[in-house]
């Protein structure tokens, strides 16, 4: 299996209504985006965070998603450990509906 470099990873997709029709124009999200996004999705109501994505900046490329249009919620959550805090757990709230998937690499 090959590696995409972050700058060939796309997706795009459509932003779906209450009856799964699109709103609006499709919408093509690159690299480090169309990363987060495609997690975001595999990863349901589970949510991501910064936790298990440690070296990216997740909130950035959330704020990216956010302004195109697409709904993330960010769930305060407690954590312990070494370093006891609080973190956010980013959760899709939009239906998506997706057109074109790049953010895999090919067999």
């Amino acid at each position: 299996m090959t590696e995409l470099s972050s700058r060939q990873q796309t997706i795009r997709v459509n932003i779906l209504n209450d009856n799964n029709e699109p709103c609006g124009f499709p919408v093509t999200f690159v690299g480090r985006e169309a990363y987060t996004l495609r997690k975001l999705i595999d990863a349901g109501e589970r949510g991501i965070s910064s936790l298990d994505h440690i070296g990216i900046r997740l909130s950035h490329y959330v704020l990216k998603i956010r302004r195109a249009g697409i709904t993330v919620e960010t769930v305060p959550t407690s954590h312990g450990g070494a370093f006891p805090g609080h973190h956010g757990v980013y959760k899709l709230r939009s239906r998506l509906r997706v057109i074109e998937d790049k953010t895999r690499a090919a067999a």
